[in-house]
């Protein structure tokens, strides 16, 4: 095997003087956690939903899908970038996750419901990581997660709406 291939990934010391970054990483992994299942589950309603709206949830949760696994990718690179390892254990996302399966398929609206809450259940955890970030003077960590929470908002008032 080539030498180049033998890299094994690490956790290393990165001094920008951010503090507070153990924390701040944890946080970030939650969010990453969050963001995975929550596109799982946006995805599996984008396949399943029926009913009169199926058109408009199909097209609203591909939106909001494809915004997510671009997130992901943002997100597990913020990790990496303040010399942490990111998530790579499937188990380990779903433990760290807020996010919860559902026990059955529900109805359109049911489902739709359930996505617009997780959305807020996201933001709740996500706001807490801000002010860590906030604190340890880590901005570029509070930015990525404020247009995040931004992204979860719209999301949930979009799902809402169309529950009504």
């Amino acid at each position: 095997m080539s030498e180049a291939l033998k890299a094994v990934p690490a956790a290393d010391k990165i001094d920008t003087g951010i503090t507070g970054v153990t924390a701040i990483s944890k946080g970030l992994s939650e969010a990453l956690a969050d963001t995975y299942r929550l596109l799982f589950k946006t995805h599996a309603v984008h396949w399943n939903v029926e009913g009169p709206l199926f058109h408009s949830i199909h097209i609203l949760t591909e939106a909001q899908y494809n915004n997510l696994f671009k997130a992901a990718d943002d997100l597990a690179e913020r990790i990496r970038a303040l010399g942490r390892i990111a998530p790579y254990q499937l188990s380990e996302v779903t433990k760290m996750s807020c996010v919860k399966d559902p026990a059955k398929l529900g109805s359109a609206q049911e489902m739709v419901e359930d996505l617009a809450g997780e959305h807020e259940a996201v933001v709740r955890r996500m706001r807490d990581v801000i002010g860590r970030a906030e604190d340890g003077e880590d901005v570029a960590t509070a930015d990525l997660l404020t247009a995040r929470v931004a992204f979860h908002e719209k999301a949930a008032w979009m799902l809402r709406a169309t529950s009504k």
